[in-house]
């Protein structure tokens, strides 16, 4: 059997009263909260992907502003490994309310209501990377190469 990591990206934004854009989806038939986030697609850019699921999941068209870091999960559900490449970013406008199949909602939760429902994360990275958010991590976006093609 070939292993097969799972490449996503995941957008930590920020609103000025320290709210957390997060959505509610299905997954695996349970309801969970999550970054934006998703598989990058094939012949995709890291940066485009990052975007691309900010919208989708959410409506909102972000800016992206830093490289926070790469994180791997390997999921207890179904045993595959992600590789979570997690960014930061700026909410500029909400252009749709048309979300994703499989998203119930996007809502702005504070840090203290994510803290108590630690049940619903989809995954511990979920909080890991709000936390590193809080705790100054920063990378420049540039620190992700992609070839020219």
């Amino acid at each position: 059997m070939t292993w097969t990591p799972h490449a996503t990206v995941a957008v930590i934004v920020e609103d000025q009263n320290g709210r957390y854009l997060l959505v509610e989806e299905l997954s695996d038939g349970k309801v969970v909260l999550n970054q934006p986030a998703g598989h990058v697609e094939e012949d995709e850019k890291i940066l485009d992907a990052a975007r691309r699921e900010a919208l989708e999941e959410t409506g909102w068209e972000v800016e992206l502003q830093n490289f926070l870091g790469l994180y791997t999960y390997k999921a207890p559900s179904n045993g595959v490994t992600y590789y979570r490449l997690c960014f930061s970013a700026q909410a500029i406008r909400k252009l749709t309310e048309e979300l994703d199949d499989g998203i119930i909602a996007a809502h702005w939760l504070t840090l203290d209501q994510i803290r108590q429902q630690p049940e619903k994360l989809r995954s511990p990275l979920v909080l890991q990377c709000i936390e590193d958010y809080r705790n100054g991590r920063r990378f420049p976006l540039d620190a992700i190469t992609e070839a020219k093609t």
